[in-house]
Order: structure tokens, then sequence, then C-alpha cells
């Protein structure tokens, strides 16, 4: 994706893209984090990005590889081997010596070995395996309404976008930000290292994959998928910019309960 051969439009629809994205990046909810009320709040919004990541990357491995019956080889065996190995980071991690799932079950555990309250997405879970849409659920149990609007986004892209538009929210969304969110996170809360031992290494541990691993991966794949295709990089830039705005959207509404703690 060579910024040289979009056009002056596109480079000043690249610009203000940028500038959301750093505001997403360094958004003002990361310096609220002074207390363990703090981190419960935080935690109880965040586990339902964590949960929908899950359905972004797995939209991708059925775009990237065959998961039907009869088994057909991939078109694009990079972009499935890339997926794969996502994939499997995501749904099983092993974290040496310390845990093994996905990283929804190792945030359900970091969640409550510091108390926080699960039983809520929990119930969400327990609603989707009975087969209740995921409309229905968020509405069940209670979601705020900040939350239901990105989850039910996240979930609608998966369903109905096209392949670049769901690059395009997950790198620009997911992939690329999460670094840099997670460590302004660690850099800025006042909670003791001790405390809550399991969440620092889940952080740490997807600070570590998406900027080392799992970031490069996926931008292997949008280079083989999207190349410099105009009608597909339109596509990719629009999904990642409303992926971006929808995040920042949901930090809005966290950022203002959590100021509201006393």
């Amino acid at each position: 994706m060579n910024i040289n051969n979009f056009n002056e439009g596109e480079l000043v629809f690249l610009e203000e893209h940028n500038k959301k994205l750093i505001k997403m990046k360094r958004h003002p909810v990361f310096k609220e984090i002074h207390s363990l009320d703090d981190l419960t709040l935080f935690m109880q919004w965040h586990v339902f990005a964590v949960w929908d990541f899950m359905t972004l990357v797995k939209r991708l491995q059925q775009d990237f590889t065959c998961t039907s019956i009869p088994w057909v080889p991939p078109r694009n065996v990079m972009a499935a081997r890339l997926i794969n190995h996502i994939v499997l980071g995501e749904e099983s991690d092993d974290i040496v010596g310390k845990y093994i799932g996905s990283h929804f079950d190792i945030y359900l555990a970091a969640m409550k070995e510091i108390g926080a309250n699960t039983s809520q997405i929990e119930k969400f879970i327990s609603l989707l395996n009975s087969k209740v849409s995921f409309y229905d659920a968020l509405d069940i149990v209670e979601a705020h309404p900040k939350i239901r609007e990105f989850v039910t986004s996240t979930l609608e892209l998966a369903i109905h976008g096209t392949t670049e538009e769901v690059l395009g929210s997950f790198f620009y969304g997911r992939e690329d930000s999460i670094p840099q969110m997670f460590t302004s996170l660690l850099d800025s809360w006042g909670i003791p290292n001790e405390t809550a031992p399991i969440l620092r290494s889940y952080l740490a541990r997807h600070i570590e994959l998406d900027s080392e691993d799992h970031g490069p991966a996926i931008k292997k794949i949008i280079d083989s998928e999207i190349g410099h295709d105009p009608s597909k990089l339109q596509g990719f830039f629009l999904a990642g910019a409303d992926a971006i705005e929808r995040r920042i959207y949901l930090w809005d509404g966290l950022y203002t309960q959590l100021r509201e703690i006393v």
C-alpha cells in the first residue's frame, strides 16, 4: 500500500484517518485506571471487545481457508497459513509455564483474579451456546448501550462485510492499535504489579504477539489480498476508519463512567 499511488483526496483522507488512529491509541481512558474498582470496571467493558475480536479472526479464517466439508485447497496458501497461525495464538495460546487457552479464557481468569464481575459476559456466552441471537443476548444481559453498539457493529461487519472491509477493521481497530493501547495502560495504571499478574501476562502477551508476530502477518495478508486495487483499498480504509471511530466511542463511554467513580 504505497501512498505515492494515492491521489490528493485520498491523501487528505489518510491524514484524517491517522489523526483519529492516534486519538484512539492515546485515549485518556488509559490514564483513569487508578484503583482496583477502576480496573474491574475497565475489564467488565473491555471483555466484550476481547470476545468480539475472535469474530473477526474466525471470519478471516473462513475467507482464507476451507472450514467446510468437502475440503478444497485454499486459493491463497500464504494467507491461509498466516491466518491459521493467528488463530492458533488467539484461540489456543500457550503462555509458557503459566496458562493454556484462548485469550478470552485467560482474560476471564484475569477478571476473576481481581474480583471483577464476570456474570454478564458468562451469561452472554451461555445464551449464544443456547442459540440465542447475539442481538437478543446483548439485550437480555442488559449490556451498556455503547457496548451493545460496538459489539453489534463488529458482528454485522463479520457477517455482511467484504474481505477487505473485515481486514480494515481487524488491522486498524485491533492488530495495529492494541500494542500501543495496552502499553499505555500498563505504563499509566496505578495498580501494583502483584495485584493482577494474570492480566499483566495477558497484556504483555498481546503486546508481544501483535507487534512482533500477528501484526506483520496481517500486513502480509493485506498486501497479498488488496495490493493497489483502488476499489478494495477504499473498502479497507473506510472500514478501518469506522472501526477506529467506534472504538473511540466505546472508550468515551467507559471514560465517562470511570470519572464518576469516587
